[in-house]
């Protein structure tokens, strides 16, 4: 995956539904207007590689949002199966660790080249976007902020070779800072504009705030599935990522 060359191309839509009619509908719909669509474990759980098949029929482009946090070898297993079905960007949990990743992108690096196919984008997830600094330190017992936190699982990340993270504006901020791969990638999962509903999100983003921290692509769903008309919501957030980005790129230039 190169770094999005407009406005369209760094939104991901999440197809948060329950039937391929409804995939199909939606894509039809808004192929021109967003550049990925996202499938999440629903979909996957029902429809697997037919949900894929579908959108990229249909003229989209696919980020399979797998999330996969296993022992090593499971999760290498099932990697290197989403590349034999073609499948180019997805995710896996960095809390798998170290040796999880790393084996991970040999194996799948390995199976590419066996293949003659290009390597797959691989993301690693930081904190689902439902977590607040309660969960993490109560349930999960750890003694750091979220911002600290988050910043160290993209560390690892980077360090054993992923392509980029999953996470919000305010922690990409850090990480552009102190991971010096412009080619390392951001996608802030859980954004909102200020017209939209939070929902049972905990740590949200605007579009503009997203793009000014330094996310590359970003993760909208509710926004504008859920709207009553589809078309206008995607051309408000659009002509909100094109504002930022002009004000990102004047701010640089002062």
């Amino acid at each position: 995956m190169i770094k999005p060359e407009s406005p369209k191309d760094r939104i991901i839509l999440a197809l948060d539904v329950d039937t391929l009619e409804e995939v199909k509908e939606l894509v039809l719909e808004l192929k021109d207007y967003v550049g990925y669509f996202k499938i999440g474990l629903p979909l996957i759980v029902t429809y697997g590689f037919e949900a894929v098949r579908l959108i990229e029929e249909l003229g989209g482009r696919c980020y399979y949002d797998s999330k996969f946090h296993d022992i090593p070898n499971t999760v290498q297993k099932a990697c290197i199966n989403l590349v034999k079905n073609n499948i180019h960007f997805f995710n896996i949990h960095i809390q798998g660790g170290s040796k999880m990743i790393s084996g991970t992108v040999k194996a799948v690096n390995a199976c590419c080249k066996r293949l003659g196919k290009e390597p797959p984008v691989i993301l690693g997830v930081t904190l689902l976007s439902s977590f607040g600094q309660r969960t993490l330190t109560e349930e999960l017992c750890v003694n750091k902020s979220i911002e600290d936190y988050v910043f160290q699982l993209a560390q690892l990340a980077y360090e054993s070779g992923l392509d980029g993270v999953v996470a919000n504006a305010d922690e990409a901020k850090r990480i552009r800072q102190q991971i010096p791969d412009k080619d390392f990638i951001i996608v802030c999962p859980a954004t909102r504009p200020t017209w939209a509903s939070v929902n049972d999100q905990v740590r949200v983003d605007t579009p503009r705030s997203a793009i000014l921290s330094g996310v590359d692509y970003m993760v909208i769903g509710r926004p504008i599935t859920t709207a009553d008309n589809r078309i206008a919501a995607a051309e408000l957030i659009l002509d909100e990522i094109a504002t930022a980005l002009k004000d990102k790129e004047n701010a640089a230039l002062v």
